[in-house]
């Protein structure tokens, strides 16, 4: 269980458009050359991005730009806006347990609490990191 690795493009294709956008066309393939990623899936990200309100698209020619402040887009804003369950995921709980045997009747009451108290602080620091933090931390390499 993790977070996907969608959430690693968009923040290396954050990165690049914060860096770039301004003074060069940011095109999913460039995004593309850049990440090694297909474009295809480059341009998924920056659709969800752009309907999360993240980035400015233009249509056509192409060309990506910041549409919120850096301190705006925050790590969790990114992993929710890619994959709205992610936290489910990451920290689940098994389906089918079974109901004859006493753990397994009892497992999901016992984890729920312990499981939405870890959802609690992985949101809370995720939503503590954001990409002016990010782009600091890549200024100082």
């Amino acid at each position: 269980m993790h977070i996907s690795t969608k959430c690693s493009v968009a923040i290396h294709c954050l990165i690049f458009i914060a860096e770039y956008g301004q003074t060069v066309r940011v095109t999913s393939d460039l995004l593309s050359r850049s990440t090694g990623v297909n474009a295809v899936t480059i341009r998924t990200i920056l659709s969800v991005l752009k309907k999360d309100g993240v980035l400015l698209v233009k249509s056509g020619h192409g060309g990506a730009t910041l549409h919120c402040p850096p301190q705006e887009i925050t790590v969790f804003r990114i992993c929710q806006a890619l994959e709205p369950d992610f936290l489910d995921k990451m920290i689940g709980i098994h389906q089918n347990p079974s109901q004859e045997c006493p753990v397994g009747r009892s497992i999901h009451a016992v984890l729920d609490q312990t499981y939405q108290k870890i959802r609690r602080d992985l949101r809370r620091s995720l939503e503590e990191i954001n990409l002016r933090d990010i782009l600091k931390e890549y200024h100082s390499r």
